[in-house]
């Protein structure tokens, strides 16, 4: 039994305009994910409410306007961006309308660390989990820095026990990857499946033909850091940034990090640089090198 897609969930609804229907079809051909397709109907949705009539009769001072009312209301950057996407797809895409996509403005982002935890935290985060099908989620999370959707849809079949890999099937992108199946990995895995026994979902959900949501494994990492007390704010996300961040800081090259997280450009990772205090710690500055700046006479050597 397979899991109802965005697309069916619209394309069911009672109710459903020829534009809206188009616009899902234009995404569907051209293998838009779930959660990007409902994103972007979304808020597509949010600017008709906003115009009060159809969007394809929508000028380019309306857009303009749009993006002005969401910064009065206080709307934050990531989901301006958001729309900015979904209404260019729609105008030069569904509408075919590609001058109107020049009225709409991405806006600059402050640039933010991400969220790391400590090894212990780490531990004390897994030790902590409501049973083995949540420590084993979690460890995928850290140990092999998969995405939490990614974890979510992890299938049994996935565990290739004699090359060492997870097969991470139609990731981020529409790509298939390995990712790393470490020996304490595949024990936390084998404890699962013994208590378990799933038989598909490597991690069933609350109904065991349909794999556990996203939204569970969120809902079960921000408990769990609440409950050990890590004030930090913690998600499953979280537990991918400490795996590349943590590697980083073994001396694992950075471009083997990229492979392993299923990053298409090496900036995304780079990033990770930043937040590796044990790696500047380890560097030497040369103001270091100029030892006789801060002897002072006399001083023993």
């Amino acid at each position: 039994m397979s899991r109802t897609t965005a697309s069916q969930t619209i394309v069911s609804a009672k109710s459903i305009s020829p534009l809206r229907r188009r616009m899902i079809e234009d995404m569907t051909v051209r293998g838009f994910g779930e959660k990007t397709q409902s994103d972007y109907i979304r808020h597509v949705k949010n600017f008709t409410i906003f115009l009060g009539r159809s969007p394809d009769t929508a000028e380019g001072e309306d857009l303009r306007v749009f993006q002005v009312r969401q910064r009065e209301q206080g709307v934050q950057p990531p989901t301006m961006n958001g729309a900015v996407a979904a209404l260019r797809f729609f105008f030069t895409t569904t509408c075919n309308q590609p001058d109107m996509a020049r009225h709409l403005r991405l806006v600059k982002q402050p640039q933010k660390l991400p969220v790391v935890l400590t090894t212990d935290e780490v531990l004390r985060l897994l030790g902590a989990a409501p049973g083995p099908k949540y420590k084993a989620a979690l460890g995928v999370a850290y140990g092999a820095g998969l995405r939490v959707s990614e974890v979510a849809n992890l299938k049994v079949s996935d565990i290739d026990s004699e090359r060492m890999v997870l097969r991470v099937e139609q990731g981020k992108g529409k790509k298939d990857r390995n990712g790393m199946l470490s020996p304490r990995l595949l024990e936390l895995l084998r404890e699962w499946w013994c208590v378990g026994q799933p038989t598909t979902w490597l991690f069933p959900g609350r109904d065991p033909l349909l794999a556990i949501t996203t939204r569970q494994l969120y809902r079960v990492v921000r408990d769990t850091a609440d409950a050990v007390g890590i004030e930090k704010r913690v998600s499953p996300h979280t537990l991918r940034h400490s795996f590349a961040t943590h590697l980083l800081e073994q001396g694992v090259d950075i471009r083997v990090i990229q492979v392993a997280l299923g990053h298409s450009k090496l900036d995304t990772t780079a990033r990770y640089a930043h937040v590796a205090s044990k790696v500047l710690r380890d560097v030497l500055s040369p103001l270091d090198q100029l030892t006789p700046l801060t002897r002072k006479k006399g001083a023993p050597k």
